[in-house]
C-alpha cells in the first residue's frame, strides 16, 4: 500500500512522463507539418509557369515564372557573406523592369565569388541590355541573414529590404522576388547551385528522441527505486 508521500511520487512521475511523452509527439507533429508544407511546395512548382500578364495576383509564392523585360543594372545590390560550393561570395540582385507592365521584380540572379585581396572590388558580371527572358521561381524576398542595427545601403549590403528600395530607388517593385535558375542568353558568369530549403526534420526528429528517451528514463527510474530496489533490500 502507498503512504501519501509514495501517491505523490507516483503522481510526479505519471505527470511527468506524460508530458515528455506529449512534448515528443509535438516535435513529430511539426516535421510531418514540415513534410506536408515541402509537399504543397514542390505542387507548387510544378504547375505552369507565370508569364508578365498573371505575375501579383493571389498567393504565387514557389511558382515557377518566365519572365520577359530589361534590366535595371545600375541598380544591382550584392549581397555580402554568401556561400555557394563551400565558397564565400555576393548573391547578385537585380531589378528587371516588366515588359507591358508599369512594375518591376527584384531578382536574384545568382552568386559570384569575392575578391580576396579587396572585398569592396566587385567581380565581373554580365548584364545584357535589352529585353531579356528570366526563368526562376518566386520567393517572398531576396536571401537575408541576421543583421545587428539598421540596414546598410550602397552596392555592397548585408540584406536588402524591398519596400525600403522601391522608396530609395524609384521603382515599383512587386512585393515578390524571383530567383533566377538559368542564365538570360549568354553566360554571365554567375553560380546557381541554390540549395534546396532546410526544414530543420533532423532537428525535430533528433528533439523527439531526447523527450522520448527523458520520460522512459523518468519511468524506469521509478520502477527501480519504488520497485525493484526495496524487493532487493528484503531479500536475505
Amino acid at each position: 500500500m502507498l503512504n501519501r508521500r509514495g501517491w505523490l511520487l507516483l503522481a510526479a512521475t505519471l505527470l511527468g512522463a506524460a508530458l515528455t511523452a506529449r512534448l515528443g509527439v509535438w516535435q513529430l507533429d511539426r516535421a510531418a507539418q514540415k513534410i506536408a508544407l515541402q509537399t504543397a511546395i514542390d505542387a507548387e512548382a510544378q504547375r505552369p509557369a507565370i508569364a508578365n500578364a498573371d505575375l501579383g495576383g493571389g498567393d504565387q509564392l514557389h511558382r515557377r515564372v518566365a519572365l520577359r523585360g530589361t534590366w535595371v543594372a545600375e541598380r544591382s545590390v550584392w549581397l555580402d557573406n554568401r556561400p555557394m560550393d563551400g565558397h564565400t561570395g555576393f548573391f547578385v540582385v537585380t531589378p528587371l523592369r516588366l515588359a507591358g507592365r508599369p512594375e518591376a521584380i527584384l531578382v536574384q540572379r545568382g552568386w559570384a565569388p569575392r575578391n580576396q585581396v579587396d572585398r569592396t572590388q566587385l567581380p565581373p558580371v554580365a548584364t545584357p541590355a535589352g529585353e531579356v527572358e528570366v526563368v526562376g521561381r518566386l520567393a517572398a524576398s531576396p536571401s537575408r541573414l541576421y543583421e545587428l542595427g539598421s540596414g546598410s545601403s550602397g552596392a555592397i549590403r548585408q540584406n536588402l529590404d524591398p519596400a525600403a528600395f522601391a522608396v530609395e530607388s524609384g521603382l515599383k517593385l512587386l512585393p515578390l522576388t524571383v530567383v533566377q535558375t538559368a542564365a538570360s542568353g549568354a553566360d554571365d558568369g554567375l553560380l546557381r547551385h541554390w540549395p534546396p530549403p532546410d526544414l530543420g526534420l533532423h532537428k525535430h526528429y533528433g528533439y523527439a528522441f531526447q523527450w522520448f528517451a527523458l520520460c522512459a528514463l523518468i519511468l524506469a527510474l521509478y520502477v527501480w527505486f519504488q520497485l525493484v530496489r526495496p524487493r532487493l533490500r528484503k531479500q536475505p
